[in-house]
């Protein structure tokens, strides 16, 4: 079986910057077991399906799947605009295992209706957890999670540009993910942020939308608005615009270009 595949840069307007998503967009469904073996072979963080009979949208990393995906969604949309399947103007509802997702197509941009998670703030700080990212107690203004994640406001830029964890340690401990922020010091960008998914297979993540949710929320709260500018600060570093939205959803605004187009040969599975 001959399948088309494309590997996007999402959250970007640079090849070889943003979050690199497979993209593998079939007639009818595959697999579970054939999705997954793809993913593993595209060696990204995640590869995103995409069956068009009924619209449902799944995502893979390389070891597992996942229930919501930022930078997959955007590259689905982006390649379906590129395949002349959509158009400027046209909305899309993809079926997720998070609930019907819709991709707003513009000239330039799409825009991703996403769901807002809840903040919690009871979660007991984790001194081994921040041992293994390198953070001092004093470095910590706030230790939350979101959806099984944890969720951490450090002091500084600084501080969070330095984390070096150790990711060996961190999946020794139970963990789905860590999402460290601050607030940004320049007038470009009203706050910065690091992921770090060792448990999934994904040490550090470039550009994480579905995170960008978390901290869209988080920061309205604190900073008393609605819309945002964030920057991922990975090594291949991302761009991410949010709005807060009056029913409660968060709107992920980015553009995205396509690295590779090509066939892959596989068996079914």
């Amino acid at each position: 079986m001959d399948l088309e595949i494309y590997q996007v840069d999402s959250f970007t307007t640079e090849t070889f910057k943003g979050n690199p998503a497979g993209v593998c967009i079939t007639t009818n469904g595959l697999s579970e077991s054939l999705m997954l073996s793809i993913a593993e072979e595209m060696a990204v963080s995640e590869t995103a399906f995409l069956s068009l009979s009924d619209m449902t949208l799944r995502w893979f990393t390389p070891k597992a799947e996942v229930k919501l995906c930022g930078h997959g969604t955007l590259a689905v949309a982006h390649v379906l605009k590129e395949r002349g399947q959509v158009k400027s103007g046209d909305s899309v509802n993809f079926k997720t295992l998070s609930g019907t997702l819709t991709a707003l197509i513009n000239e330039s941009t799409i825009e991703l209706d996403f769901p807002s998670p809840v903040i919690e703030r009871d979660i007991p700080q984790s001194q081994e957890l921040l041992d293994n990212l390198g953070l001092e107690e004093s470095n910590v203004r706030f230790f939350g999670g979101f959806e099984t994640k944890v969720f951490i406001e450090v002091d500084s830029e600084e501080t969070l540009l330095n984390i070096q964890p150790n990711f060996e340690a961190m999946k020794q401990r139970k963990g789905r993910g860590v999402l460290v922020t601050t607030q940004s010091k320049s007038n470009e960008f009203d706050f910065i942020s690091r992921y770090f998914a060792p448990w999934v297979g994904v040490n550090e993540d470039p550009v994480t939308g579905s995170a960008h949710c978390a901290l869209t929320v988080y920061w309205s709260e604190k900073l008393g608005k609605l819309d945002f500018k964030g920057y991922q600060a990975s090594e291949r570093g991302g761009h991410v615009a949010t709005e807060l939205l009056s029913n409660g959803r968060t709107k992920l605004i980015g553009a995205a270009v396509t690295v590779i187009k090509g066939v892959m040969q596989v068996s079914a599975a």
